[in-house]
């Protein structure tokens, strides 16, 4: 058996000098809320896109919610409460039997049907029940008390690392992040398997205490495959561990003989004395916490690299945009809004004896008196509303070869990464798309009224002409055909210009450079509906932040 640690002076309030971060009250109250604090934000931290090493990422922060949960925080808060030793190990390695042996009673089931432990089992002494009442493992295992298990310790048996069963398998894994102490208990026959070497070297990296049993050796192979078990021990920095050997009995049921597991049983309870547990359990925090840092920076890199890869798509987006802005003025200066209804109402305005059906006379003179004026106002509400439809319909097509043009942007090999999270959380647009058009729509007829208004109320050398065109043709009437001309219709351009000349070119002018600025505003509109898909916190340029200022905390405290 190897040789053991000496003890020091007992009293379970003291706390050892080689853990300088439990030694003040106010410091372990201030880490424990910082680990809290690190716990709350680790969870809430996603990861929307499906980019390269995301899965890894979810994984890891999974696992380390787990370590939080399962140790940290429940060591933290009670710094007293018993040692937990976890003991693990693949299928048929003997764990059920050894504990039973330990206890010496059948506190959990043992035998060949596999795998035999469906349901941990947590054994401590009677006294420490209390010590034990608010840690989190209790949701998962069935506690017992028994007085042979010494004080200061609890056993916990956990299913196989190996199971057949999902939740075997993941529950073994979440039950390790609670052990202040792994005994990891193999065969002579299994002690090479790859599975418990991988779980060793994450004991390792957080400086876990480890204890290993080596079960059901043959007395004839014993030096050789001790031997090899230690040359494996120092391979994976695990060299000053102990090592128990327990030789194969041969077929047999029930619990083993005390003298076989004497010496696991021995130093178990020189461990529960109070200064040797709170030296394990101190190791054990003092390691689980140094293993916080790399961990949460780690988890603060993936998030940054979320983050970027939202950044690029957002570029790749921005960059989509331009084409469909371009052919939505494109659309509008080829007079689609005025295709159908609106040629077809304007051809009924100007046909003989119709209100805009010779408005100027051979002199040159505007035809018309405010009768006519206010005649022709009242005819152009038909043209108006044929306007305000047919000017909904094109923005809308407007909006809807944007998204096309948007999505297609994320599809295809030459996507950027993360492209298909983005297309699959991609709003329905559809009814904002149609809503935003009507309303530009509107507000563009509008607008031919205002322009109306101030080019009728314009000065200079021409205001006698403008003043006889508000009088024979009326506000509403030019409106109308001031944006029948911008919307595309030929004749009513050349109207406005005979009306009022270099005005009435540039009173169209206006609506359609303005009209083509809202036919990009409606393109522009797709681009930010594509962006809500972006709209997570945790895709936010500053999202890693979070994480990186609970590191720097847990940096100062321990």
């Amino acid at each position: 058996m190897p040789a053991q640690p000496s003890t020091s002076a007992p009293g379970r309030s003291d706390v050892p000098a080689d853990a300088p971060m439990l030694a003040r009250p106010l410091a372990q109250t201030s880490l424990l809320d910082a680990v809290r604090d690190l716990r709350r934000d680790v969870e809430a931290t996603s990861f929307p896109l499906e980019i390269p090493g995301v899965g890894a990422a979810r994984a890891s922060r999974a696992r380390l919610v787990d370590q939080l949960d399962e140790h940290l925080v429940p060591r933290l808060t009670e710094l007293s409460a018993p040692a937990v030793v976890v003991v693990a190990g693949s299928t048929g390695a003997g764990k059920s039997t050894l504990v039973n042996s330990l206890v010496g009673r059948e506190v959990t089931a043992a035998g060949v049907l596999r795998p035999t432990t469906r349901e941990p089992v947590l054994v401590h002494h009677p006294l420490d029940t209390d010590l034990l009442s608010h840690h989190p493992v209790l949701d998962e295992v069935r506690a017992v008390a028994a007085d042979t298990v010494p004080r200061g310790i609890a056993i916990l048996d956990a299913p196989d690392l190996d199971s057949v069963l999902d939740s075997n398998r993941d529950t073994a894994h979440r039950l390790l992040e609670a052990a202040d102490l792994w005994l990891f208990v193999t065969t002579a026959a299994r002690y090479g398997d790859a599975l418990p070497w991988r779980v060793l070297e994450a004991a390792v990296e957080r400086s876990t205490s480890v204890a290993m049993v080596l079960n059901r050796v043959p007395p004839a192979s014993l030096p050789t495959i001790r031997g090899d078990l230690l040359d494996r021990l120092r391979t994976h920095g695990l060299a000053g561990s102990p090592l128990f050997v327990i030789p194969d009995v041969g077929p047999h049921s029930g619990p083993l003989s005390g003298a076989v597991v004497a010496p696991v049983l021995r130093w178990l309870t020189m461990l529960a004395g109070p200064d040797r547990a709170r030296t394990v359990v101190a190791r054990t925090l003092r390691g689980a916490l140094g293993a916080l840092r790399p961990w949460v920076d780690e988890l603060a890199e993936a998030v940054q690299e979320q983050a970027d890869a939202a950044q690029h798509v957002a570029q790749v987006l921005d960059a989509a945009t331009a084409a469909p802005r371009d052919a939505a003025v494109e659309t509008i200066r080829a007079g689609a809004v005025a295709d159908g209804a609106v040629r077809a109402r304007w051809a009924e305005l100007a046909a003989q004896r119709a209100p805009f059906a010779r408005l100027v006379g051979r002199s040159g003179r505007v035809r018309g008196t405010a009768r006519t004026g206010r005649g022709r106002g009242t005819a152009v509400a038909p043209l108006l509303t044929d306007l305000t439809t047919s000017t909904t319909a094109v923005l809308t097509a407007v909006g809807q070869r944007g998204d096309e043009a948007l999505r297609a942007a994320l599809t295809g090999p030459g996507a950027p990464a993360g492209a298909s999270s983005v297309l699959e959380r991609w709003p329905d647009g559809d009814a904002s798309r149609v809503s935003a058009a009507e309303r530009a729509a509107r507000a563009w007829v509008g607008e031919g009224s205002r322009a109306a208004r101030a080019t009728l109320a314009g000065g200079g050398a021409d205001a006698r002409r403008r003043a006889q065109v508000a009088k024979a043709v009326g506000e509403d009437a030019l409106a109308a055909l001031a944006l029948a001309a911008a919307s595309g219709v030929d004749e009513a351009a050349e109207a406005a210009r005979t009306l009022l000349g270099g005005a009435g070119d540039d009173l169209v002018a206006t609506l359609r450079d303005d009209l083509e600025r809202r036919a990009r505003a409606q393109v522009d509109l797709e681009r930010t509906i594509a962006g809500r898909a972006l709209d997570d916190p945790d895709l936010a340029a500053d999202a890693s932040s979070r994480l990186r200022l609970r590191l720097a905390v847990l940096k100062g405290l321990t």
